[in-house]
């Protein structure tokens, strides 16, 4: 089954970044994967504080996922897998891009701002024309009833 692949961050954007790939997997058959990527400079503590740090990271993760799956599941019949990866969101991206196959597309949300698209936006354009799959750019401000439009 071909996947869209999302990225779950703490920007505004994201939203419609799962909206429409959770759409569009449910017009397509495909499934949802969500990436969540925890930077390094999270743990740069400690041992021990690092490890609590890690672990109150993945469980705000966790917590977040469980507010997309539970709309998927709820509104658009699709049970989203969820991926933890730690290191910097470009190359863990990629990485997870290259060791699954069946990752068809991915899908980010774009900054509405005066600061641009947003630095993943920025970055993962610069490496599209050398990943093995279309990256979609989804609008910060479509309103929910244009992305049902569009999908």
């Amino acid at each position: 089954m071909r996947k869209f692949l999302v990225v779950l961050d703490d920007s505004r954007e994201c939203l419609n970044a799962m909206r429409f790939a959770a759409m569009r997997a449910a017009h397509t058959g495909a499934g949802v994967m969500i990436l969540s990527v925890i930077p390094p400079e999270e743990f740069n503590h400690w041992i021990g504080v690092g490890e609590v740090m890690r672990e109150e990271a993945r469980d705000r993760i966790h917590a977040h996922f469980e507010v997309f799956a539970k709309w998927m599941r709820d509104k658009q019949g699709v049970d989203p897998e969820l991926v933890i990866r730690e290191g910097q969101s470009v190359e863990e991206i990629i990485a997870q891009v290259q060791e699954d196959p069946s990752i068809g597309i991915l899908v980010l949300g774009a900054g509405t701002g005066r600061k641009g698209p947003g630095p993943l936006v920025t970055q993962m354009s610069k490496s599209a024309g050398s990943l093995p799959i279309p990256i979609t750019i989804v609008p910060g401000d479509l309103s929910k009833e244009k992305l049902e439009a569009i999908t």
